[in-house]
């Protein structure tokens, strides 16, 4: 325990840890020091010296920076006589010299630390008469962010973030005395996937972001905690409205997830809510083979008879359903209620075969959370590039090296956090079994990987690399570290709420509450409650896709989900859609997937209903609605209920809180969780749930076979999905695809950087241009699974270079 002391602060003895910055023990205490330079998430630097206070020493009181100072056993401070006040007032006088006043224009106006403090510590008036001083602007320093120099205060927190905690050191001090300014290097824009934050740290106006430059007043907008949609980090957020339009998003400073950072995708990606191709009306195909705008009764109608169509004629097992993981936890709840209770199927899944196991991912022993990473000796990744897949992970893995944790990375291609980690090993995917075999018996260079995962406590980051490798390698990677002392293990996939969709059973093999479906007690106290249960296995979603193909399910509805542009095989789904009989989609856009279904409902979205949400940690936390939805849109929920009344049967779906509700009455895991204790106290940081029956991880990694070239297929951040395209700021941040060579395997094919190139897949072909990637394994080949090329999942491929 660390050594407590007692110090005194405007004649009040107050106690606090050996060590503290006197600036956060002054502000938990209830004495606000005005600052500009610190941050509690960043190194302090004394800068602004605004933090100015009095200490008592042996020769009297001397001024000091208080945010640089750390609290020491009867120290006394004096954070308001009148040297520290005429001290604060001069270091606002001189800060205002030359900064513009444009607080009438400035999107920082209102909520402003300088303007605040200038009314609370400032000199009144200014003696300065002179010119300012001018620089152009505003200046784009990336897609996102300009930047207005002649408001900066050279404060450091921009590039302070940018170097400690997003390790993309682009911004930088340039010039010196007078004309010292923040800019990025020539030839050099901010590219870096965690830009958004320096404009959130700033704390006057001098970076501001596109997306909500000029679009309201901070007095003008209404505001609502909830969880970031893009990814299973769940980032907390505060989602700001205007005239009933979100207009930006802020992160909140949840220190077991986000600790207040947010990826641009998260923080810019919400623009899609507005966007005009928005569904508004339910859509019918009609006979000339089109889909029309109908009334919620005709579609209603139309997909409940050719539902009970299919069942009559061929069984329930001829139906089927994907979705979940884009919904909140009661919308997924409804989802698998309706497919098993009213239609009575168990083909469902929130996955599209690019996950890990359900059981897995649910319920593996001794799981981490996010918050055991800042206590880790050591961090083993070997699972997909968190920098392009969970932003938000990345930079919590980073923050722990920082820390002193020793990190191994094992991954097929270079990865975002090998700068800072301590092993980076590389291996061919289809190659994992040998390379886990490696470091399992420590044999040669893996001795020293070994050994360094051994100075624990060790937490192990494990997933999917890339797409063209089996999910069953991440299982084995996890029973291999379960092996060290202490060892925790997080399992992770990317997908918003797929944990949440996992947990209310959207899954073929689970019950919701992370039961087992195979487990008989679940099973018939579920059924009591739910007055119906189908038995027999269930398909999940590659079984769906195929099961379509083959003609054995003949309907398909989709929640949130668009196979035709996700699954791995999109021309195996497409084909799928276009054989089935009848597909029902629940939607805010005409998707891929959308545009081959007959009947198409249209659904609230993010911040237009309330829910709940799932983490990758288990962790639930609230989402809450703002702003209403467009047109005719209404919640999935009720699309169900109503669906599902229709063919005789009701899901108690007639809001979401009775649905939530019941969630904490049949799910074990979700047992006692309500919405109003997570809105308020320590409930607003969520609650982490346990793991009713663990998951036996398997002792043997899969055996893959390999070839002379393989793939190694991963997903990139900015990608060509529906929500970022119809995104604007972000929409065009998606690059284009290129294959990756290592430049051994260029040579030996003759291809060089540029080279158009054809890529041979397992399911189709692409001609793309080749770039020389010297951080891939030997003998394999990288390509985006997200921006429009596809080839297939499987791994051999051919590489063959064009004229």
């Amino acid at each position: 325990m660390a050594e407590r002391v007692t110090l005194t602060i405007d004649g009040r003895p107050v106690e606090a840890e050996a060590g503290e910055l006197l600036i956060a023990v002054a502000q938990r205490s209830g004495n606000y020091i005005p600052r500009f330079c610190w941050h509690p998430r960043l190194d302090p630097v004394g800068m602004c010296r605004m933090c100015l206070v009095e200490i008592e020493g042996p020769r009297g009181r001397a001024l000091t920076t208080s945010c640089t100072t750390r609290v020491a056993e009867g120290m006394v401070v004096h954070t308001a006589s009148d040297v520290v006040e005429k001290a604060q007032e001069g270091v606002l006088e001189f800060l205002l010299i030359n900064h513009p006043l444009d607080c009438p224009v400035c999107d920082k106006g209102g909520e402003c630390p300088l303007q605040d403090q200038t009314m609370a510590c400032g000199p009144g008036e200014s003696r300065y008469v002179e010119e300012k001083r001018h620089f152009a602007k505003p200046i784009p320093i990336s897609d996102l962010v300009l930047l207005d120099r002649e408001r900066c205060i050279l404060c450091a927190r921009c590039t302070r973030f940018a170097d400690e905690v997003a390790g993309d050191p682009l911004i930088e001090f340039v010039s010196r005395g007078n004309d010292t300014q923040v800019l990025t290097f020539p030839g050099e824009p901010f590219a870096s996937y965690f830009s958004g934050n320096t404009v959130q740290v700033c704390p006057v106006g001098a970076l501001t972001a596109i997306p909500y430059r000029f679009r309201a007043r901070p007095w003008d907008l209404e505001a609502v905690e909830s969880t970031c949609p893009h990814c299973s980090v769940g980032c907390r957020i505060a989602v700001q409205a205007s005239a009933n339009e979100v207009v930006r998003f802020l992160g909140v400073d949840n220190a077991p997830t986000n600790q207040g950072w947010l990826c641009d995708k998260g923080r810019f990606g919400f623009e899609y809510l507005r966007s005009p191709e928005r569904l508004i009306a339910p859509l019918v195909r009609g006979k000339d083979g089109e889909l029309h705008a109908a009334t919620w009764g005709e579609a209603l109608d139309r997909a409940a008879t050719g539902l009970r169509r299919v069942i009559d004629g061929s069984g329930a097992d001829a139906v089927a359903g994907l979705g979940g993981a884009r919904s909140t936890n009661e919308e997924a709840y409804a989802f698998g209620k309706f497919l098993r209770a009213t239609v009575g199927t168990n083909h469902l899944d929130a996955r599209l075969d690019d996950a890990l196991g359900a059981r897995f991912l649910t319920a593996s022993p001794h799981r981490a959370a996010i918050d055991d990473l800042d206590g880790a000796g050591a961090i083993l990744l070997w699972g997909p590039d968190l920098k392009e897949e969970l932003p938000v992970l990345y930079l919590r893995v980073r923050g722990a090296v920082r820390r002193g944790a020793g990190l191994v990375v094992v991954h097929p291609r270079g990865n975002g956090l090998d700068p800072v980690a301590a092993h980076s090993l590389r291996y061919r995917p289809g190659e994992g079994a040998a390379m886990l075999r490696r470091l399992s018996e420590g044999e040669g260079d893996a001795a020293s990987v070994r050994a360094a995962l051994e100075r624990g406590p060790l937490v192990a980051i494990v997933g999917r690399t890339g797409l063209a490798e089996d999910p069953g390698l991440a299982e084995a990677v996890a029973a291999f570290a379960e092996g060290f002392a202490g060892a925790k293990v997080l399992p992770v996939t990317r997908r918003g709420n797929l944990y949440g969709g996992l947990d209310m059973g959207v899954a073929p093999d689970l019950l919701p509450g992370r039961v087992p479906a195979a487990d008989p007690a679940a099973r018939e106290a579920l059924e009591a409650r739910w007055g119906g249960l189908s038995g027999g296995e269930g398909e999940d979603a590659a079984g769906i896709i195929t099961g379509l193909g083959e003609g054995r399910i003949r309907a398909l509805v989709l929640l949130g989900c668009d196979p035709a542009a996700d699954f791995p095989d999109p021309a195996r789904a497409v084909a799928a859609l276009e054989g089935a009989e009848l597909v029902v989609a629940v939607d805010l856009f005409l998707t891929e997937s959308a545009r081959r279904a007959d009947v198409v409902f249209p659904a609230l979205g993010f911040a237009e209903v309330e829910g709940t949400v799932t983490n990758l940690e288990g962790r639930v936390q609230k989402v809450n609605r703002l702003v209403p939805g467009p047109g005719q849109a209404r919640p999935a929920h009720e699309i169900l209920e109503d669906l599902a009344t229709r063919l005789g049967h009701r899901i108690g779906a007639e809001s979401a809180e009775a649905l939530a509700a019941e969630v904490a009455e049949v799910a074990p895991a979700y047992a006692g969780v309500a919405w109003d204790t997570l809105d308020r106290g320590a409930g607003r940081e969520g609650r982490l749930l346990p793991v009713p029956v663990p998951y036996r991880l398997p002792l043997e990694a899969p055996q893959e076979e390999s070839g002379d070239l393989v793939l190694h297929l991963a997903r990139v951040l900015y990608d060509r999905g529906t929500m970022l395209q119809q995104g604007g700021s972000p929409a065009g941040l998606a690059g284009e695809p290129v294959l990756g060579l290592h430049p051994a395997d260029a040579a030996r094919l003759g291809a060089a950087e540029g080279s158009r190139v054809r890529l041979t897949g397992s399911a189709g072909s692409a001609e793309l241009t080749a770039a020389l990637d010297p951080s891939l394994a030997p003998g394999t080949v990288y390509l985006a699974a997200n921006l429009g090329a596809a080839v297939g999942p499987g791994l051999r491929v051919d590489v063959e270079v064009l004229p």
